[in-house]
């Protein structure tokens, strides 16, 4: 699995977050159960902890709103655990065009491959690059304005679901979140550089115990991961 270079892990509590150029208000993270995390979906507030969900969106709203109040930011959460791309195009135009994101956050690929494993899913990653083409041309047409931060979808070395099965099969995916960050011009979450350096502090039990879903202090690492390139956007 390749792996990138990102230095020392960031510390995390925050002071600087704020964005270069970003001046929007409106940030919409979407995916699957590692962004859903638990969250109410009855409830569609922004800034609403149930509503936000128990991983990373809501450590990154809390570290948004805590040091930058002046920016009135409204963070909203619509992962859905099991969700694949198709099911994101499925539900994009209520979740998403609907909702005139200012900033919309896109983390999703790890069930695109595991139910490959272990559901009966007959995608490929060629299915998941041009699923993911159709999202994002869609997303540039009717969002034009919007800014767009794809994350990178990893696994943690050691964890309970992580087989032999996903190597190297699980990199391609990755590579191709990299391959449409770079197509389409968007920030990029290098997330697996930031687990493999945890990974040497830690193992798998500590950070994301089953290798899919994080842990308390690995949702901590993904909102530090989330942050700095967000600071950049």
């Amino acid at each position: 699995m390749t792996s990138v270079a990102v230095g020392a892990l960031p510390e995390m509590g925050f002071s600087d977050v704020k964005s270069k150029k970003f001046n929007g208000k409106r940030i919409l993270f979407q995916g699957d159960s590692i962004t859903d995390a638990g969250r109410n979906k009855e409830l569609s507030d922004a800034n609403t902890t149930s509503a936000l969900g128990a991983g990373y969106v809501a450590l990154t709203a809390a570290n948004l709103l805590s040091n930058t109040p002046e920016r009135g930011y409204e963070v909203f959460n619509k992962g859905i655990s099991g969700h694949k791309v198709f099911q994101l195009i499925d539900r994009w135009q209520a979740d998403t065009f609907d909702m005139k994101p200012d900033l919309v956050s896109i983390l999703i690929g790890v069930n695109d491959f595991w139910h490959t494993l272990s559901h009966g899913y007959t995608g490929t990653p060629e299915v998941y690059r041009d699923d993911f083409r159709k999202l994002l041309d869609s997303t540039k047409e009717k969002l034009p304005n919007a800014t767009l931060i794809i994350g990178e979808p990893f696994i943690a070395k050691g964890g309970t679901a992580i087989t032999d099965a996903w190597y190297p099969a699980f990199s391609k995916y990755q590579e191709i979140s990299k391959e449409m960050a770079k197509e389409y011009n968007t920030a990029f979450v290098p997330f697996q550089a930031y687990f493999d350096e945890a990974l040497t502090k830690a193992p798998a039990s500590y950070w994301c115990p089953d290798g899919v879903h994080p842990s308390l202090a690995g949702s901590a690492l993904m909102s530090a991961a989330w942050l700095e390139t967000f600071k950049k956007v």
